[in-house]
């Protein structure tokens, strides 16, 4: 292998709980919510599938079906699915749910897997040339450099930045030409089987990672350094 692609959200990140979020939120809007109703909001807000990067709606509502179905596309659609599912959920100021959606963009709201760092390290030490791939509807650039990793990625191909969402091999691609790299040598490591395992299309390798709390994958990342030997 000359190359290795990466997934941002459960692969190499780990955005915080929808509870976390939610304060943090709400913090940042001078607002305050007492214990029990901050969990239920929460809840509702983790049900509703709210929170970018967290677990997916539990039922996407009809009038979302469309924008939710193309979200990875553009900025604006990005937007308006994920604050169109916050508004499922009744909060103490509508404005929060703008301040919701910034707050999940912000570096502090992520966290990169324990081993993120020693395997991209790792693998600018073997020569491997590094890309992320993401589908997403904004600028994740500013979290890479807040945690220190931006220094071992040399391209980023966002789905937004392109119109072009995984599966799509043509995202892969867009990677592997920017790394100058053939796709028989590039392997593409994801939480997402049926979004990452699109890159085996293109005739890139694909290795799968659990995407679980950041405390709960200590080493997920580590095998990658085997498979590049």
């Amino acid at each position: 292998m000359t190359a290795v692609l990466f997934d941002f959200s459960g692969t190499l990140f780990r955005v915080e709980s929808t509870e976390s979020w939610l304060r943090a939120a709400l913090d940042a809007a001078g607002l305050r919510l007492a214990a029990p109703e901050l969990a239920e909001t929460a809840e509702a807000l983790q049900r509703a599938g709210a929170l970018p990067g967290g677990a997916p709606p539990l039922r996407v509502p009809e009038e979302l079906a469309e924008v939710w179905e193309t979200r990875d596309d553009s900025a604006e659609l990005h937007r308006a699915a994920y604050t169109g599912l916050s508004r499922q959920v009744p909060l103490p100021d509508p404005g929060l749910h703008d301040v919701l959606y910034e707050r999940h963009m912000a570096p502090e709201a992520w966290r990169p897997y324990p081993d993120a760092a020693e395997v991209l390290d790792g693998l600018r030490g073997r020569g491997i040339a590094v890309g992320v791939v993401s589908n997403i509807g904004w600028d994740l650039r500013p979290v890479f450099r807040a945690h220190g990793l931006d220094r071992y990625v040399d391209t980023y191909v966002l789905s937004y930045e392109h119109g072009i969402r995984k599966p799509d091999p043509r995202l892969f691609g867009v990677a592997c030409a920017a790394l100058d790299v053939e796709p028989g040598r590039t392997l593409m490591v994801g939480d997402d089987r049926g979004a990452d395992g699109g890159a085996a299309a293109l005739g890139c390798g694909v290795h799968f990672v659990d995407h679980l709390p950041v405390a709960e994958r200590p080493a997920g990342l580590r095998p990658v350094l085997d498979l590049v030997t």
